[in-house]
């Protein structure tokens, strides 16, 4: 499997704020340099790159002099601003040694849940690297509001890597990889170097343990791993301390924590359903409707639906929730709220009678559905 991801040819490689900025002391430009250079390597060895780089807030900071993390959004905002002009400046001028053009790319969640623009971002990353750019890509914290941000750069790369159909994805952390256990604390815990994205224990293993600059701990990068593997990518999470990680990474050798995809990838429209990170609504289902989505791939019908939760509009996101409660998919609503509301638990052929028009049979209809 190691020698798969060698050999696979178009990486998402993100970066953690704790390397690029040397744990806070300003960029750590020596170590961006290191980076770049092998990017570049990759580069000749016919890899297409796609960079998610964290680090602007960070930067910011040490610009404005701030010593903590502002909580206020609208100074994160403006750290941010301030911060992604060295950022990008840095990468800018190491690339240039190489004959490496770059392209700067803000993405809000926004731009990935509206589809037209979805499918604008796409364009536009495939088009970068047909032309042998590599697109540095950052959310765009400085529109960016807590209701529609990503959260991290781990959940960013992860959704890049469903953008642009990408063979892996590769999380450069301060730590090794995935352990049984907290290494800081327990000297007994061992690397886990190879499983599968979808394996429950690895969330259990991860914890919720973060640095202090970046937003995201190991249970971020186990989930994003499992997001990656939506479209059939394999995720690599490893030390950017390890002399030429990225370079070992592309000889196959042994190194990180290798998570790998165990079902079949998702089609492209299925997986803008499920990158989704918010949802306008839910409806729960009987145990007779989830048999149905999960085992059938069928569509969702009003009669299976015993509770509409949320103030959702015709052709918006909503979730599908088991009788206990846990997510098992989501999809476009064919009716609003109101709409779902009164037809809930009803046969198909009763919607015209309740409603006095019928749009569609189905509250979901299963092209429109997503299997979590």
């Amino acid at each position: 499997m190691r020698q798969k991801l060698a050999d696979s040819r178009r990486w998402v490689i993100k970066i953690g704020s704790a390397l690029l900025t040397n744990d806070g002391q300003g960029l750590d430009k020596k170590a961006i340099a290191t980076w770049v250079e092998q990017l570049a390597e990759l580069r000749k060895q016919g890899k297409e790159i796609i960079l998610v780089s964290s680090g602007a807030v960070a930067e910011g900071m040490t610009r404005l002099g701030w010593h903590k993390r502002p909580h206020a959004l609208h100074e994160l905002q403006a750290a941010a601003a301030v911060g992604q002009m060295g950022l990008i400046q840095t990468y800018e001028t190491c690339f240039q040694q190489y004959g490496i053009h770059t392209a700067q790319i803000l993405l809000t969640h926004e731009d990935l849940t509206n589809r037209e623009r979805y499918l604008n971002a796409r364009s536009t990353l495939k088009s970068l690297l047909g032309l042998g750019v590599i697109p540095i890509i950052n959310e765009n914290d400085t529109v960016a509001t807590d209701e529609i941000r990503f959260g991290d750069n781990d959940t960013l790369g992860a959704l890049v890597t469903n953008l642009v159909e990408a063979d892996a994805l590769i999380i450069l952390t301060d730590q090794k990889g995935l352990f049984t256990q907290d290494p800081r604390t327990n000297p007994d815990a061992t690397l886990v170097t190879e499983g599968k994205a979808s394996d429950p224990e690895l969330t259990k293993m991860a914890g919720t343990s973060a640095g202090t600059l970046g937003r995201g701990g190991m249970n971020t990068k186990i989930a994003a791993a499992q997001r990656a593997a939506r479209s059939g990518a394999s995720t690599l999470i490893a030390s950017g301390r390890e002399p030429e990680v990225l370079l070992k990474a592309a000889r196959a050798d042994v190194l990180g924590t290798l998570l790998l995809p165990d079902t079949e990838p998702m089609a492209a429209r299925k997986q803008w359903l499920a990158g989704h990170l918010k949802v306008s609504g839910s409806l729960q289902l009987d145990e007779g409707a989830v048999k149905v989505l999960k085992e059938s791939g069928k569509s969702l019908l009003p009669v299976g639906v015993t509770l509409v939760t949320g103030n959702f509009n015709r052709g918006e996101i909503v979730t599908c929730l088991a009788p206990d409660g846990t997510e098992i998919a989501r999809g476009l609503s064919n009716y609003n709220a109101v709409e779902a509301n009164k037809i809930k638990g009803q046969a198909s052929h009763a919607i015209e009678a309740i409603l006095g028009y019928v749009d569609e049979p189905e509250l979901i209809h299963r092209d429109n559905l997503v299997i979590l």
